[in-house]
C-alpha cells in the first residue's frame, strides 16, 4: 500500500483484530501486512504501549515446546476500540466524499 500508517490506525487495527480473538504477534504483523508495508519490529512497541495504557493484556501458552505471547483486548481496550472505529468511519465518509466529488465535507 501507498498510504501511511499512523498510530491511531495501527491502535485501531490491532484493537480490531484482538477484539475478534485473542492473537499472538506473528499472527497480527500478518494481518496488519496486508495493508501496510510495515515491519514486524514496528509492532512489537505498539503492542507494549497498548499494554500500559491498559487496551491489551498478555498472556503466554506453550506451542510446540516454546511460549507465544498471546495479546487480548480488554474492557477499556473494548471502548478504545468504539471510539477509534468512530473516528475512522467519519474520516472515511469525509474522503469518499471528496474522491466521489459529492457534498461539501
Amino acid at each position: 500500500m501507498i498510504f501511511p500508517m499512523n498510530a491511531p490506525m495501527f491502535d485501531l487495527l490491532i484493537l480490531s483484530i484482538t477484539a475478534t480473538e485473542d492473537s499472538y504477534g506473528y499472527q497480527l504483523s500478518q494481518k496488519i501486512k496486508k495493508v501496510s508495508n510495515t515491519k514486524d519490529s514496528t509492532l512489537y512497541p505498539i503492542l507494549k504501549r497498548l499494554q500500559e495504557q491498559g487496551y491489551l493484556m498478555v498472556y503466554d501458552q506453550p506451542f510446540q515446546g516454546r511460549n507465544r505471547r498471546y495479546y487480548k483486548i480488554t474492557e477499556s481496550g473494548r471502548q478504545r476500540y468504539r471510539e477509534l472505529a468512530e473516528e475512522w468511519k467519519a474520516y472515511k465518509e469525509a474522503v469518499d466524499q471528496i474522491i466521489e466529488g459529492g457534498e461539501d465535507v
